[in-house]
């Protein structure tokens, strides 16, 4: 039995040993920036962090050291936010997970907790599908968070019920809920939100002021560490359910060069 299912924290025979085992690795994906008075800047990258490890003890996989910065230039204008460019975004999470593909890593499941990740993640997941032979699954974990709690939690927001809820499930301590004090507009943010989420249109916003003002708005003052926990867990017992069935098709679909095994003819 593994001792800790973070890649760094075991000895290279362990690791051997478990790509042997199930090829599967996990990478977080979040991001470094503001989320208003009441959250740390490490928001995004703890909760990524966090589905991370549940679904490797639920699926069998080792999670890699995954960036902790992301690409994140709306938040610019507030202190407490550092980013990547696209490109070296790309860089950094091919190269992580092309490592482990010459060590014998097949299936890789992105986990992802940060909007401004989205294109980069798809592009470099591309390249290490099409470049070195991995089978990709990227999961937009803040995305099954909002379907399952967004009713209960006033929608996902930045800095909202949501997002104190996953760091109260992480570091309840870094959880500030008595500096809420000025929270933005809530019906300017839904909307603005709304509308650079749809499928149609996809508009480029210059900063997160054009969202919330203050750069956070949502309703987290009733946020608990036990419930925290419970939706953490009910996120991962999803993600690990539907992800087992979409590798498995995978599997069936795609050969060990990625490959088309089976093409359904036309007509």
């Amino acid at each position: 039995m593994l001792p800790s299912r973070s890649f760094s924290d075991l000895t290279q025979p362990e690791i051997a040993e478990q790509f042997k085992k199930n090829p599967l690795v996990i990478l977080p994906a979040g991001s470094v920036e503001q989320h208003g008075p009441h959250l740390p800047a490490g928001t995004d990258s703890f909760a990524a962090n966090l589905i991370s490890e549940e679904l490797a003890s639920r699926m069998d996989g080792l999670v890699l050291p995954g960036p902790t910065i992301g690409v994140t230039p709306m938040h610019m204008p507030f202190e407490g936010t550092i980013t990547f460019s696209p490109e070296t975004y790309i860089h950094v999470v091919t190269e992580i997970c092309a490592s482990t593909a010459v060590h014998g890593a097949k299936s890789l499941l992105i986990v992802n907790w940060h909007e401004g990740n989205i294109p980069s993640l798809a592009i470099a997941a591309e390249d290490l599908h099409r470049k070195h032979g991995m089978t990709v699954l990227t999961v937009q974990a803040c995305y099954v968070a909002a379907d399952l709690f967004g009713g209960e939690c006033n929608g996902l927001t930045h800095g909202g019920e949501i997002e104190a809820l996953a760091v109260l499930a992480f570091r309840p301590e870094l959880v500030h809920l008595d500096r809420i004090d000025y929270s933005s507009d809530h019906g300017h943010g839904h909307h603005m939100d709304k509308l650079r989420r749809t499928r149609s249109y996809q508009p480029v916003l210059t900063d997160i002021r054009s969202i919330a003002p203050t750069g956070w708005y949502g309703t987290p003052e009733n946020a608990t560490e036990e419930r925290g926990v419970a939706m953490l867990e009910k996120i991962a017992d999803s993600i690990a359910a539907e992800a087992t069935e979409l590798f498995a098709q995978l599997k069936e679909t795609l050969g060990g060069t990625g490959e088309v095994k089976h093409l359904r003819k036309a007509g």
